[in-house]
């Protein structure tokens, strides 16, 4: 589990295509990889994978195919920066959201405008997500806790947040260029919810 709170700006530094289609990822990292088990859950730009091998300041994860098709990862490249965040232990701060690195879908960037110090970006969703999103409620994009600020009176497919500096300057946030597609992980709550109301339907 994680709270979307990022924790360091990884670098991808290698990219190794397996027999069976599989990534084989190396991440360089500012963590102390000493403290990091084989094992491991990190979130990688939202995605929780399993710390495999280390070497130096660089771990490495196996992303499946199913993964693969459910993410942006299969466009990683070297270089590429992405957000990372170490599990939760008991007793640390839970400072964004309960996230539990499952990536639901892709939102995709439609427009960004600075507002003061801020940034104001709006995102398109996926139909069938649109119902789990509502105002001031929670989202993860890329692995960042976010509060949701307006949904679209329309059908509720576009949504905006507002990114402060230190985010902006602190996660992966701050290189979108319009039309990229971010992980999007709804909010647990939100997911149960509408499950219950489902239920209830019936």
């Amino acid at each position: 589990m994680f709270t979307g709170i990022i924790t360091d700006k990884g670098v991808v530094a290698s990219v190794v295509k397996n027999d069976g289609g599989d990534l084989h990822l190396g991440i360089k990292t500012a963590y102390d990889l000493n403290t990091v088990d084989i094992g491991a859950s990190i979130a990688c730009s939202g995605c929780c994978l399993t710390v495999v091998e280390k070497q130096g300041d660089v771990f490495f994860v196996d992303v499946s195919a199913e993964s693969l098709s459910k993410t942006t990862i299969g466009n990683w490249t070297e270089g590429v920066i992405i957000n990372l965040e170490r599990a939760l232990k008991m007793g640390d701060e839970l400072g964004g959201h309960i996230v539990s690195g499952h990536v639901d879908g892709l939102a995709k960037l439609v427009s960004f405008t600075q507002e003061g110090e801020s940034w104001r970006l709006v995102f398109s969703i996926p139909n069938n997500l649109a119902q789990y999103v509502a105002p001031k409620g929670s989202v993860s994009l890329n692995g960042v806790s976010l509060t949701v600020n307006e949904v679209s009176d329309l059908d509720g497919t576009t949504f905006g947040v507002n990114i402060i500096p230190h985010t902006w300057d602190n996660t992966n946030l701050g290189n979108l260029k319009v039309g990229d597609n971010l992980h999007i992980e709804i909010d647990m709550l939100a997911r149960y919810v509408a499950r219950i109301a489902d239920i209830n339907k019936a």
